[in-house]
C-alpha cells in the first residue's frame, strides 16, 4: 500500500494567510503596545525594525527552508539533518502541546466577553467580575479543586471548532479558514481603530505611544526587549513554520514569503498599538491621570482595562464586541497552527491518517486543556505555564535549534542555496551572519537576563512550590518528553519515501525523477 502524497497549499496566498494568521495572535494586540511604550515609545520602533531584519525574518527563512526541503514535520526534518537533532523537533512538539492547552482557554474567555460586552455585565468592577463572578478564581495559587462551567462550555466550543477545521486538512480546512479569518480580522480591527481614534483623549494616548525617548536606545534592555518581541510574535522557534512550509510546492518563493509575513505581522502590531493607546488615552483623560497610570498589558489590558473603557464610552457595547471578536479570530488562527504541529509530527512518524490523528492527538490536547484550565485555579496555572514555557521553552528551543543548524550541522549554506534557487530576493552573507552570530548571541543574552531575574525574585510573587509545580516542571517536562519521544523506535509509515532514515532530500529527488514523479 503506497503512502498518500503529502498535501500542499492550493495557492501561495493561502500559505501566506495561514502563516500571517499564525503570527498574528493575542500577543500582538496586548503585548506589543505595552512593550513599545515601556521601551522608548516611538524610538523603540528603530531597534524593533533592526530585530525584525536581523533575527525575525532570517529565522523565518531558515524554518521555511527546512520545512520545504525535507517536506515533513520538525522531528522528522531535523532527524534527516542529523539523527540527534530529532530531540529538538520533539521538544518543539511538546512545547506546542503545552501552549495549545492554555491558549484555547484565553480564546474561550474572549468568546464569553463578546456577550458580556453587549450588556456590560462586569458592572463597575471589571477586575472583581473577571476573577470573582466569571473565573471564580481561588484566593491562592494551587492545583485543581473545582470546575467553572462558564469557562468550560465555551472552551469545549473552541476545541470543537479547531479540531473540525483541522480535520478538513491543509487546503480544505486550514487554508480556507484563514482566507475567512484574516480578512475578517483586518476589517474588525480597522473598524475598532477608527472608533478609537474618534475618542476624546485619543491624541494624548497616541502621543504617549509614539513620542520617542531617544536616550533609551543606549539601554541594552531595550534592544533585548525588541528582539524578544519580534521573536515571540512571529511564531518561530516551536515548529509552526517548519510544519507549514512542509506543505509548500518545491518552487515556492521562500524569501519573499518571509518578508511579506514578517512585515504584515509587524504592521498589525503597530496598528494594534494605535488602537490600544488611543483607547487608553480616552481612559486616562476620563480619569484625570497620565496615560502611564492606565497603560497595562496581557490579561489586565484585555479583560480589565478595556471593559472599564467600554463602560465609559458611547456605544461601548459595539466597541467591545469588535474588540473581543478580533481577539477570538486572532486566537483561533494561531491555535490552529499550534495544534497542527502536534498532529503533523505524529502523522509523519506513524503513518496515521489525518482524521484519526486530529481526533486522537488533537483530542488529547483538548482533553488536557479541559481538565486543567476551566478551574478555580486555572488562571494561576495559565499564568505560570505561559511564563515558563515561553522563556525556557520557546526561546531556549530556538537558541538550541539555531546553534545546532548553524554551528554544529553547518547547514546554512545548503539551506541558502535551496532558498535562493526559487526566491526573487537572494540571500547574501548577511543571512548567515545573522543566524550564525547575531541571533544566538541575542537569544543567549535573553536567557541569561531572564534567569537572573527569575532567581532574584519569584515570578509574580508566587510561592516557590507553586512555581516548581506549575512553571519550572512544565518547561523541563517539555524537554524530557522531547528526549523520550526521540528514543522511541517508531514504526515507519508505509511507502518507501516515508521511511525517514532511508533518503536524504537529494536522494529522494533522484528517486522521484527515476519514477517519473517530479513535482509539478
Amino acid at each position: 500500500m503506497a503512502k498518500q502524497p503529502r498535501e500542499q497549499w492550493a495557492t501561495r496566498t493561502g500559505f501566506l494567510l495561514a502563516a500571517i494568521g499564525s503570527a498574528i495572535g493575542l500577543g500582538n494586540i496586548w503585548r506589543f503596545p505595552a512593550v513599545a511604550y515601556e521601551n522608548g515609545g516611538g524610538a523603540f520602533l528603530f531597534p524593533y525594525l533592526i530585530a525584525l531584519l536581523t533575527a525575525g525574518i532570517p529565522l523565518l527563512i531558515m524554518e521555511y527552508a527546512i520545512g520545504r526541503r525535507y517536506r515533513t514535520s520538525p522531528p522528522a526534518a531535523l532527524r534527516q539533518m542529523a539523527r540527534p537533532a530529532e530531540v529538538i523537533g520533539w521538544w518543539q512538539v511538546a512545547i506546542s502541546f503545552v501552549i495549545a492547552t492554555y491558549y484555547a482557554v484565553i480564546i474561550a474567555w474572549a468568546v464569553r466577553y463578546i456577550g458580556f460586552s453587549a450588556d456590560q455585565a462586569w458592572g463597575d468592577d471589571p477586575e472583581g467580575f473577571l476573577f470573582g463572578s466569571f473565573l471564580k478564581a481561588s484566593e491562592e495559587p494551587g492545583f485543581v479543586s473545582g470546575y467553572v462551567s462558564g469557562v468550560l462550555w465555551p472552551l469545549i466550543a473552541v476545541w470543537v471548532a479547531v479540531l473540525g477545521i483541522l480535520a478538513f486538512g491543509i487546503r480544505r480546512g486550514i487554508e480556507k479558514a484563514n482566507k475567512i479569518f484574516i480578512p475578517l480580522l483586518v476589517v474588525f480591527f480597522v473598524a475598532l481603530v477608527i472608533r478609537a481614534l474618534t475618542l476624546d483623549g485619543a491624541a494624548q494616548g497616541l502621543d504617549a505611544f509614539f513620542r520617542p525617548d531617544w536616550s533609551e536606545l543606549t539601554n541594552g534592555s531595550v534592544w533585548v526587549a525588541a528582539y524578544g518581541q519580534i521573536f515571540f510574535s512571529l511564531s518561530i522557534g516551536f515548529g509552526i513554520m517548519i510544519t507549514y512550509a512542509s506543505y509548500l510546492r518545491r518552487r515556492a518563493d521562500l524569501t519573499g514569503s518571509a518578508l511579506v509575513a514578517g512585515f504584515a505581522n509587524s504592521s498589525f502590531e503597530i496598528l494594534a498599538g494605535i488602537g490600544v493607546f488611543a483607547t487608553l488615552g480616552f481612559m486616562a483623560q476620563a480619569a484625570g491621570v497620565p496615560v502611564g497610570d492606565v497603560a497595562t498589558a496581557g490579561l489586565g489590558l484585555a479583560f480589565v482595562a478595556f471593559p472599564t473603557i467600554i463602560s465609559e464610552m458611547w456605544l461601548g457595547g459595539a466597541f467591545g464586541v469588535l474588540f473581543f471578536v478580533s481577539l477570538v479570530i486572532a486566537g483561533l488562527s494561531s491555535l490552529i497552527s499550534i495544534v497542527q504541529v502536534v498532529v503533523s509530527a505524529v502523522q509523519d512518524r506513524t503513518g496515521m491518517h489525518r482524521i484519526p490523528a486530529v481526533f486522537g492527538v488533537g483530542g488529547a490536547v483538548a482533553v488536557a486543556s479541559i481538565l486543567l484550565f476551566p478551574t478555580n485555579e486555572g488562571v494561576f496555572l495559565l499564568d505560570a505555564s505561559d511564563h515558563f514555557i515561553n522563556q525556557y521553552g520557546i526561546a531556549m528551543a530556538a537558541l538550541v535549534g539555531v546553534i545546532a543548524v548553524a554551528w554544529f550541522m553547518r547547514k546554512l549554506p545548503e539551506l541558502q542555496r535551496d532558498a535562493d534557487a526559487t526566491s526573487a530576493v537572494r540571500l547574501g552573507h548577511w543571512w548567515r551572519i545573522c543566524l550564525g552570530i547575531i541571533t544566538p548571541v541575542v537569544l543567549g543574552w535573553m536567557m541569561i537576563d531572564s534567569l537572573r531575574s527569575e532567581f532574584d525574585e519569584n515570578y509574580e510573587g508566587y510561592s516557590t512550590d507553586f512555581l516548581l509545580g506549575a512553571g519550572w516542571s512544565v518547561a523541563i517536562a517539555a524537554l524530557v518528553v522531547g528526549v523520550l519521544l526521540s528514543l522511541i523506535p517508531w514504526k515507519a509509515a508505509e511507502g518507501g519515501l516515508s521511511d525517514l532514515d532511508m533518503e536524504s532530500p537529494d536522494e529522494a529527488e533522484a528517486h522521484r525523477k527515476r519514477h517519473g514523479k517530479e513535482d509539478r
